[in-house]
């Protein structure tokens, strides 16, 4: 079941009434089995994977929650989760990837053994939901979190289907007491609710789905092919597609759970808008990145992870790495990064690539600062967002030799000339870019002017959700799934 689909219109208007309708038990219950028919309805067979991933978090957690056991066992236990879990991910979705390669390097030392021919289907959204459990467990052994005892109540807080396949990816601390205690009803759920469900379903289907398949006439093309402009005007497309396509399902996801009175954290702020990589990835999947920096770059660099809670008071960490171990954990970080989107080279690319780039920041950081070096703000965002948008050429070329020929193109300047595509594709590039700009640029006065206090608001705000639900009504069909699916 997909969000752009009138079945997930019909099942989201039942699991609301029954949300508010019923008693906690029952309510609890109701979040857990509807979230499991949302996704039986892509495979049955795959709801046993996301169960026992759930089910062993659930028991080891509580084990972990106990005073009795020593930090051996602790340990212990805790190994069992990452094994279930990191178990799963790998039979699912990187065996194949390591058989493979296996394979072509034993052939190519001289041995001849043949090609894999038998094929594992991607559990929809594992790579979600484990690192979801994940999170969970590893909070518990830090002693940031106490267990979830109510198996109905922990069970909903994994499986909640607004963010299931897709994230955010949440913490228990930001979802579980919401999912406990449900608010009184009011009218304003629904409204904003109902306004961020049409949001990501305006970018989804007008304008995510609409180019897609430019997108993919692009990059059919043979890479070599390409002239520089032709390489940049696709890593725009595709940034611009991508940022559409999976910021309509954040956006969608979070209006679901507003629906029911529960508030998910904010997975994008404007990324095209940031000054740096740094700041690009507090903006884009913001609740990955999250994840990335509290439970895999910061342990491999040495440095205390404090909870939430800790967090939110102004506490600092108390353990800080060198710098050689910073380094050294941002590229294993970025590597590894890469390789969770998917089990190909040109995602490895993709994180070295991002790992890069923000090493290079750092030098760079380090300069001006020693030398009391100004750089100025519109020329860091021109090269941040420049950088950023190259970086996508590795994520969606088929291959590493597509990407690594379409990287050069951008070094030769006499390619310029040259043209791939129609003359609309370049225009169309630009128009949606100029759009994107000037959307950030109409939030930041908006919020700075406080213009709903304009007389001007109310009639514009009519105008704005008119053409928006038109628009959704004239292309609302389910063509595509939302790309981060496939992850």
């Amino acid at each position: 079941m997909i969000f752009n689909s009138l079945t997930f219109l019909v099942f989201m208007v039942l699991a609301v009434a029954l949300y508010w309708s019923l008693g906690t038990k029952w309510r609890l219950w109701m979040i857990f089995l509807m979230s499991l028919v949302f996704y039986g309805f892509w495979r049955v067979e795959f709801i046993g994977v996301m169960l026992l991933s759930t089910v062993t978090d659930y028991f080891v957690s509580l084990e972990l929650g106990k005073d009795k056991h020593s930090p051996k066992t602790r340990k212990r236990l805790l190994i069992i989760s990452l094994t279930v879990n990191l178990g799963l991910l790998f039979i699912f979705k990187y065996l194949l990837f390591f058989a493979d390669n296996t394979i072509s390097l034993i052939n190519w030392l001289g041995w001849s053994v043949n090609d894999v021919t038998w094929k594992i289907i991607l559990p929809l959204g594992i790579s979600f939901y484990t690192f979801q459990t994940l999170s969970y467990t590893i909070d518990v052994y830090r002693r940031h979190y106490e267990p979830v005892r109510n198996f109905a109540l922990y069970a909903s807080y994994v499986t909640f289907f607004p963010q299931l396949v897709a994230g955010p990816v949440l913490r228990a601390a930001e979802v579980v007491e919401q999912l406990k205690r449900r608010p009184t009803f009011q009218l304003p759920y629904i409204e904003q609710g109902l306004k961020r469900i049409l949001y990501g379903l305006f970018l989804k289907v007008v304008l995510a789905d609409n180019i897609a398949p430019i997108v993919d006439t692009g990059f059919g093309i043979d890479a070599t092919q390409y002239g520089g402009l032709d390489v940049w005007t696709l890593s725009f497309l595709f940034g611009m597609q991508i940022y559409f396509d999976f910021a309509g399902y954040s956006h969608i996801a979070i209006g679901c759970a507003k629906l029911m009175g529960i508030e998910f954290p904010e997975n994008f702020n404007f990324p095209y808008a940031a000054r740096s990589f740094k700041e690009f990835w507090k903006r884009w999947h913001i609740s990955l990145s999250s994840w990335i920096r509290d439970y895999l770059y910061l342990p491999l660099a040495g440095i205390k992870v404090l909870s939430t809670e800790s967090r939110s008071k102004g506490g600092l960490n108390v353990t800080e790495g060198t710098r050689k171990s910073k380094n050294t954990a941002l590229f294993l970080t970025w590597a590894i990064m890469g390789f969770w989107h998917g089990a190909n080279w040109t995602f490895i690319l993709w994180g070295i690539y991002h790992s890069v780039m923000i090493f290079a920041e750092r030098l760079i950081n380090k300069l001006t600062v020693k030398r009391s070096i100004k750089i100025n703000k519109r020329v860091a965002w021109i090269a941040t967002l420049g950088f950023a948008m190259l970086g996508w050429v590795p994520f969606r070329a088929e291959n590493l030799g597509d990407a690594f020929t379409m990287f050069s193109k951008i070094f030769i300047p006499s390619t310029y000339l040259q043209m791939a595509m129609r003359e609309n594709v370049y225009l169309i590039t630009a128009l949606i870019t100029l759009l994107v700009i000037a959307a950030y640029e109409l939030d930041r006065v908006a919020k700075r002017y406080d213009w709903e206090q304009s007389l001007v608001f109310a009639p514009a705000q009519v105008l704005k959700y008119t053409t928006m639900i038109v628009l959704v009504y004239i292309f609302f069909r389910p063509i595509n799934q939302f790309i981060y699916f496939q992850f």
